[in-house]
């Protein structure tokens, strides 16, 4: 039995703590707000985030940082991408030198292009920090399930001890050490994710979707080779994987979003809709940075920018995709 503190009681932190209690650990789960900390000890239930999972009673919940991270052999992070950095600051003064740090969040930082792993480091020195990310809905993991996911760290002891604290009969953990590689799969596949949303929105079928999710994976993969990362994770469970489910199940709120852009929401009428943190409009921005910065070719990134942020019509962006330069699909493949 390890000690589990768990940072952010949104759907996923929720999903992960009655996992890992589950699995027979003493977990700890922090919320910021009093009240959310009150109802949740009063109805054992996240009713607002994840409705009918009911949470175990050897769950503690609080709302004091300290209490939560102290003597506790793992932490987990699950705070959205673009509150990262400012809660990792608040935490630093309590952590634990050598302390596993795992974050669960997809994003990245947009005034620096850095990995959410990467910030941990900065943020809280001492930190060994790790990823847990693959095809993952909270709403199916609370409810058990079958769900694979990947641990990546910088050593394999580590992954191995993350794997063997999350891993249960539904819930299956692989290890890799490519942070990089998984950290980039898990945001820029929210980006794409957006325009098979869209595409949806506009009426458009099967045909439409695949053709997303596969020159989507290819753009995923451009970018991420470029930066560092290796192609077999781009081709695995947190590449291709989590395209393939964010893209197209009814619980994923970039998806969501999308839709609602392809029915000619504006990106602020869409993200109020959906009520929920849309991470693929967080990192939607620092995806064309880092295309232009590392001279990568990602068209469907740079319709879904255009829509967002410069009123285009999603339907407009759509065809401007169709009707691009003519390619070789691999110019590597010889005649």
């Amino acid at each position: 039995m390890a000690k589990v503190g768990v940072i952010g009681a949104g759907s996923w932190g929720t999903a992960l703590s009655k996992l890992l209690s589950t699995n027979g650990h003493e977990v700890t789960l922090w919320s910021f707000k009093e009240e959310e900390v009150r109802l949740l000890r009063r109805k054992r239930e996240n009713s607002s985030k994840l409705p009918g999972v009911r949470l175990p009673e050897n769950i503690e919940f609080t709302a004091d940082l300290e209490a939560c991270i102290k003597g506790k052999e793992l932490m987990v992070l699950a705070v959205p991408s673009s509150v990262m950095r400012s809660t990792a600051r608040k935490t630093a003064p309590y952590a634990e030198p050598g302390q596993i740090w795992v974050n669960v969040s997809k994003g990245i930082e947009e005034s620096t292009l850095m990995i959410l792993t990467d910030i941990i480091e900065q943020e809280i020195p001492g930190a060994n920090a790790a990823v847990l990310s693959g095809p993952s809905h909270a709403e199916e993991v609370g409810r058990g399930i079958p769900t694979p996911v990947v641990a990546g760290a910088k050593d394999r002891k580590t992954a191995e001890f993350i794997q063997n604290i999350f891993m249960n009969q539904v819930f299956r953990v692989y290890t890799s050490p490519d942070m990089l590689g998984i950290e980039l799969g898990g945001a820029l596949k929210n980006v794409i994710a957006l325009a098979a949303g869209a595409a949806d929105g506009l009426g458009c079928g099967d045909n439409t979707k695949a053709a997303l999710i596969t020159r989507g994976i290819a753009e995923m993969s451009r970018l991420g080779v470029a930066m560092g990362g290796h192609i077999e994770t781009f081709n695995g469970l947190t590449g291709i994987g989590d395209l393939i489910v964010t893209c197209a199940s009814v619980h994923s709120r970039n998806r969501r979003a999308g839709f609602l852009l392809g029915q000619g929401k504006t990106m602020q009428e869409a993200m109020d809709e959906v009520k929920m943190v849309v991470e693929g409009v967080y990192s939607a921005r620092a995806a064309m940075t880092l295309a232009e910065k590392y001279e990568v070719s990602m068209p469907i990134v740079e319709e879904v920018n255009a829509v967002l942020f410069q009123n285009k019509p999603a339907r407009d962006a759509l065809a401007d995709l169709m009707i691009r330069n003519k390619k070789i699909e691999n110019p590597e493949l010889p005649w």
